[in-house]
């Protein structure tokens, strides 16, 4: 199934992100686990009162691609706890953060669940995009038109080694944002922020008018400013992750994700 050129109507998403942008604000998503620990919900709202521009919730799940050793571990805590897809979507019916929520996850648990329906719960729960790492955009039509009916952003990522063309294909159909890959293989926090982050957020934004935010390898106040000199905005997730997983909970998350919106807006 191919994707197809389609008139862009903004949505809650792209509306809150662009806005934020023009106002001349760098964009800050955070990444969490859902259904970690019992203070997961208590961290979407800590994470939006120190600054998060929209969070990134991540479904656990039991075969990831994309995800590295400190992601994996997050998601397989989570699925000891009993955590579900639809149990994901019911808590986070039951809160209002603020911020446009993102859901990350892949595409055979929205497969299984049916396009419509996973797309309304989203919907009804208050989620306004989704990230499916692994459905390319020759395939990704199907799920993204019904999406867009229910006002659910598909945000698609480009990775370094995107050739250009298909770079502008992507951004035509992505919503939301674009998710710049900052650098090739999976997630996890590096101590030196590589050359290609800034280089792909240029390469995408001589193709969209999108906010551009770049994540994977983004992992110190230091390295999201360094980004943001080029890109929108970042997407920071093991860092963050990994403090969970120690045990900070939302007052240690708060206490990080300040620490990226401050660097952030001197930068």
């Amino acid at each position: 199934m191919s994707a197809s050129p389609t008139i862009r109507t903004p949505g809650t998403l792209e509306s809150a992100l662009l806005t934020r942008r023009d106002a001349g604000h760098k964009l800050l998503i955070p990444y969490i686990t859902a259904g970690l620990d019992d203070e997961w919900l208590l961290v979407l709202e800590a994470l939006a009162g120190a600054g998060a521009d929209a969070i990134e919730v991540g479904v656990p799940f039991s075969d990831p691609m994309i995800d590295g050793a400190v992601i994996q571990e997050s998601s397989l805590r989570a699925l000891e706890r009993g955590t579900t897809p639809e149990g994901v979507l019911a808590d986070l019916s039951r809160v209002d953060v603020g911020v446009p929520l993102v859901v990350m996850t892949y595409y055979n648990l929205i497969y299984r669940a049916g396009h419509a329906r996973i797309a309304g719960a989203m919907h009804q729960s208050g989620v306004r995009g989704a990230i499916i790492p692994d459905l390319p955009l020759e395939e990704v039509g199907g799920w993204a038109a019904v999406a867009d009916l229910e006002d659910v952003a598909t945000v698609l990522l480009v990775a370094p080694s995107t050739p250009d063309e298909r770079i502008g294909a992507i951004c035509e159909r992505s919503r939301g944002f674009v998710y710049a890959v900052g650098r090739m293989g999976v997630t996890g926090e590096q101590a030196v922020l590589a050359d290609s982050a800034r280089e792909v957020a240029g390469r995408i934004q001589a193709h969209t008018d999108l906010p551009v935010c770049v994540g994977i390898g983004v992992s110190t106040p230091d390295q999201a400013a360094t980004v943001c000199e080029v890109a929108d905005g970042v997407v920071v997730g093991s860092a963050l992750v990994r403090r969970l997983l120690e045990g900070r909970g939302p007052d240690g998350a708060a206490e990080f994700v300040g620490s990226l919106r401050a660097a952030m807006d001197a930068g």
